[in-house]
C-alpha cells in the first residue's frame, strides 16, 4: 500500500507545437483523460508497488507500468490479456484464474496485488475499476512477505481526487459486445471529494453458447486538510462477473476439422465471480522529511461455478455401467464424442489487512538517508466446497461431439459434497528498507524483513473427535534485498541489485497449504526460496520525452524438496534441485519525433531445471508454459490535435506445454490498430482487433479470438 497523493513533478511535453503540462503524482496522471491521445504513451514517474514513494529511476529493479485505457480501446478488460507480449510475462487461458507467470515462475497464488492489497484465492481478476497495473519484477518479499519469485503485479485502482474529469461513455462491437461506463468525480469544495465509478457490459463470444456479463461499482471519497499535510481515502468496490464457462479439451485431442468456434458448454453451465473490496488510506506529514502512512482493507472475492471441462475424444462405444471399474466403463465413452470432467465449485475467499509505514529523510554525517520501515497484518480465509456426483451418488459425466455440436450429460438436481475445507492464513510482517546517497551520483539501497506465519486447515464434514479433523503449521523467516545506483547524469541510472523472496512450507504460497488430514511428521515443511541478480540501465531520452529501460537478470529457485524413498523412509526430505531462469528485458515509451509516438518491449528468458534429483530426465528442460520470446510495439501518430491513428503487434514466441519438453505450441504475432477522435468534451475510438485474423492459441484449449472490432465513444464534463 502507498501513498495516495505525493508531491507532483511537471514535464512539458510538446505536441503539434503547442506545449501540452503533464503531472506526474505517485497515483496516477491526473491532468490527463483517459482519452487523451499520449495519455498511454507518457511513463509514471513512481510506481506505488514500490510502497516508498521514489522516483523509479532510485530503485534497482525493473518496474513497468502499463496504463490500462491503452487496453480499453480494444476492449479488453481480464488482466491476462492485458498482460500478453509485455516483455517477461506468460499469459494462458483458465477460465476459473489468470495464468499469469512473470520471469518464468507463477504469480498467480499470492503475488497480484490491488490497491496493494493481496489478491489471493482463485478468482477471475476485472480491470473494470483499475487506472494502471503496475509490475516489480523480480523478488519481493521485503516489501510483500511471502511470494513465487518472479514479481509482484499491482492493480491501482480509480477514487476520488481533486483533478480529474467526469465523464460518461459507451461501446459496442462484435460478438454482440454492448456496455456503459460512467466516472463521476467530483470536488465539493478544497477539502472534499467524491467519485463513483462504473461499468456495465455484456459480450458473446466467437465460440457457441459462450458469454459474459460485467457489472462494476466503486464509491470512494477523499478528504484533505486546509495545508494539504492529511489526507484520508476510503473507498469500495464492488464488481461482478457472471458468465457461460469455455474450458474445451485440448487441441491436440481434437479430430481433422473441428472449428476453433466450438464451444463446449454443457446446458446450465455456468460460472459467478463476485469481488468487494473496501478500504481505507490514510496519510499524514509531519513535516517537510517525515510522514506516516495508514491502510486497512476488507477484501471478499466468491467464485461459484457448476460445469464440464476439460476431456479426451472417445475412439470406440462403451456403453456405461455404474459397477464398472474404471472412468470409461462407469461413464461410457461413445465414439468421436469428447467425454468431460465435471465439478461444481463454491469458493469464498477473503483477506482482512493492515500495515502502517514510517517514511523519514534524515542524515548521518555525510550519508543521505530516505527510509521506510513497517509493519504488516493479513488474515486470509479461503473456504471451497466440492462436489462432482448426483444428489444420488452417481458420477456426473458429459459429452460433446466436437464436429457436430451435438452435447448430453447426466446432470441432475442437486449434489453431494464431497470436499468442505476451512483455510486459514494469519501473516504478521516488520520490514525496512533504506535508500542511502553516499554522494548525489552513488546511493545504496538496504533491505530486511520478518515474517512470521501460521496456516491450518479444518476438514468441516468431520467433527472435533475426529483426528482428522484439523491440521496447523507455523513458520518464520527473515528475507534480505541490496542494491547500488549509479547516476552519472541527471538522465540515467545505471543499477546493480541482489534480492530473495520465499514460498513457505515446501513452496506452497497460497493459503492452501496443509490438508486436515495431513500427517505433518512427513510434511516437506522447509520453505523454496528465490534470488535474483539484476543489472540494469533506467534512462530519459529526448528532452526527457522517451523513456527506456534495461535489464539483465538471473533468478535462481533453491531448496525444492522431494523424498527419495517415500514408501519405506517417508520423514525424509533432501534437496531435489534447482529452477533456473535468466534473461534481458527491454521497454521503452514516449515521442521520438513530431507527431509520433512509441511504447513496447521485447523480453528474452531462457528458464530451465537445472538439476532434478528425483527426476534426473527432467535436466536441462525448458520450463512449461515459458515462452524465451515476449514483446509488443505500438506507434501512434497524430495528424492533428485532435485525430490520431494507431498501430500495434503483440508477440508471443513459442514454448514447451510439458515439462518432458515433449509439446510444443507455435508462438504467434497480432496485429491491432485503433483510430480516435479527442476534443475537450468528446472522445470516440474505432479499433480492429486481430487485423489480419491470425489464429493462434492462447493455451491448449483456448484460441485466439479472430478478427474482431470496437466503438467507443465518451463525454468528459
Amino acid at each position: 500500500m502507498q501513498n495516495i497523493f505525493a508531491e507532483e513533478t511537471s514535464v512539458n511535453i510538446t505536441k503539434n507545437n503547442s506545449t501540452h503540462t503533464v503531472v506526474l503524482p505517485t497515483i496516477v496522471i491526473e491532468a490527463m483523460d483517459d482519452g487523451d491521445p499520449i495519455k498511454t504513451y507518457v511513463d509514471y514517474k513512481q510506481a506505488n508497488v514500490t510502497r516508498n514513494g521514489l522516483d523509479k529511476k532510485d530503485i534497482p529493479q525493473t518496474i513497468d507500468t502499463i496504463d490500462v485505457s491503452k487496453y480499453k480501446i480494444y476492449g479488453a478488460n481480464d488482466l491476462s490479456v492485458m498482460l500478453q507480449g509485455t516483455p517477461g510475462i506468460d499469459t494462458s487461458y483458465d477460465t476459473r484464474g489468470d495464468g499469469i507467470s512473470i520471469r518464468g515462475f507463477s504469480a498467480d497464488t499470492g503475488d497480484i496485488y490491488r490497491d496493494g492489497n493481496r489478491e489471493s484465492g482463485q478468482v477471475r481478476r476485472s480491470t473494470a475499476n483499475v487506472e494502471r497495473i503496475e509490475i516489480l519484477k523480480g523478488p519481493a518479499s521485503v516489501l510483500y512477505g511471502r511470494g513465487g519469485g518472479g514479481g509482484v503485479i499491482n492493480m491501482v485502482t480509480k477514487f476520488a481526487n481533486f483533478d480529474s474529469k467526469s465523464s460518461i461513455g459507451a461501446y459496442i462491437g462484435s460478438y454482440n459486445n454492448i456496455g456503459e461506463v460512467f466516472d463521476f468525480n467530483n470536488t465539493i469544495n478544497d477539502n472534499w471529494a467524491v467519485r463513483l465509478t462504473g461499468e456495465y457490459g455484456d459480450t458473446n463470444s466467437f465460440r457457441k453458447g459462450i458469454g459474459t456479463k460485467t457489472e462494476m461499482i466503486s464509491p470512494s471519497i477523499t478528504y484533505r486538510n486546509d495545508d494539504q499535510t492529511l489526507t484520508w481515502t476510503t473507498q469500495y468496490t464492488y464488481d461482478k462477473i457472471n458468465r457461460v464457462p469455455d474450458r474445451g479439451p485440448s487441441f491436440e485431442n481434437m479430430p481433422d476439422g473441428t472449428s476453433i468456434k466450438m464451444g463446449y458448454a454443457q446446458k446450465d453451465d455456468y460460472i459467478y465471480d463476485q469481488l468487494q473490496v473496501f478500504r481505507t488510506d490514510l496519510k499524514y506529514d509531519f513535516n517537510d522529511n517525515w510522514k506516516i502512512h495508514f491502510a486497512a482493507s476488507d477484501r471478499s472475492a466468491y467464485q461459484n461455478f457448476d460445469h464440464f471441462y476439460g476431456g479426451s475424444l472417445c475412439t470406440s462405444t462403451v456403453e456405461p455401467n455404474p459397477n464398472g471399474t474404471t472412468t470409461a466403463a462407469k461413464q461410457g465413452c461413445y465414439e468421436g464424442y469428447i467425454r468431460q470432467t465435471y465439478y461444481w465449485q463454491q469458493t469464498e475467499n477473503s483477506t482482512r489487512a493492515g500495515s502502517l509505514e514510517l517514511e523519514g529523510n534524515f542524515n548521518t554525517g555525510f550519508l543521505k538517508h530516505q527510509l521506510i520501515t513497517g509493519i504488516d497484518y493479513s488474515y486470509e480465509q479461503r473456504e471451497p466446497l466440492l462436489s462432482n456426483v448426483n444428489a444420488d451418488g452417481s458420477t456426473i459425466y458429459g459429452f460433446v461431439n466436437p464436429l457436430t455440436g451435438d452435447r448430453f450429460s447426466n446432470r441432475g438436481q442437486g449434489h453431494v459434497i464431497t470436499t468442505h475445507n476451512y483455510n486459514e492464513a494469519t501473516s504478521y510482517g516488520i520490514f525496512m528498507q533504506d535508500l542511502i546517497s553516499i554522494v548525489p551520483e552513488v546511493k545504496v539501497m538496504l533491505g530486511v524483513r520478518y515474517d512470521d506465519m501460521e496456516y491450518s486447515t479444518t476438514n468441516k464434514l468431520l467433527d472435533a473427535s475426529n483426528a482428522n479433523y484439523k491440521r496447523t503449521v507455523k513458520d518464520d523467516r527473515v528475507n534480505p534485498n541490496a542494491g547500488i545506483v549509479w547516476q552519472p547524469v541527471e538522465d540515467h541510472s545505471f543499477y546493480a541489485s541482489f534480492s530473495r523472496s520465499f514460498a513457505p512450507f515446501g513452496g506452497n504460497s497460497g493459503v492452501s497449504v496443509v490438508s486436515a488430514s495431513q500427517n505433518l511428521d512427513i510434511m516437506n515443511t522447509d520453505p523454496q526460496y528465490n534470488d535474483q541478480y539484476e543489472i540494469g540501465m533506467k534512462s530519459d531520452w529526448f528532452n526527457q520525452q522517451f523513456t527506456t529501460y534495461l535489464s539483465l537478470f538471473d533468478i535462481s529457485k533453491h531448496n525444492i524438496r522431494y523424498r527419495p524413498d517415500a514408501e519405506n523412509d517417508p520423514y525424509n526430505w533432501t534437496v531435489a534441485g534447482k529452477h533456473q531462469s535468466k534473461g534481458i528485458e527491454l521497454s521503452f515509451t514516449g515521442k521520438v519525433f513530431d507527431d509520433f509516438y512509441i511504447r513496447g518491449g521485447y523480453g528474452y528468458k531462457d528458464a530451465k531445471i537445472k538439476e532434478d534429483k528425483a527426476t534426473p530426465a527432467n535436466e536441462g528442460k525448458q520450463f512449461s508454459g515459458s515462452s524465451k520470446h515476449t514483446g509488443n510495439l505500438f506507434l501512434r501518430y497524430l495528424a492533428t490535435d485532435k485525430i490520431y491513428g494507431e498501430i500495434g503487434a503483440t508477440y508471443v514466441g513459442s514454448y514447451y506445454t510439458d515439462t518432458a519438453n515433449t509439446t510444443k505450441r507455435d508462438g504467434w504475432t497480432r496485429l491491432d490498430t485503433a483510430f480516435g477522435y479527442k476534443d475537450d468534451k468528446w472522445g470516440a475510438t474505432f479499433a480492429i482487433n486481430n487485423l489480419t485474423n491470425k489464429e493462434y492459441w492462447r493455451s491448449s484449449s483456448m484460441p485466439g479470438t479472430p478478427r474482431n472490432y470496437l466503438f467507443r465513444v465518451n463525454y468528459y464534463f
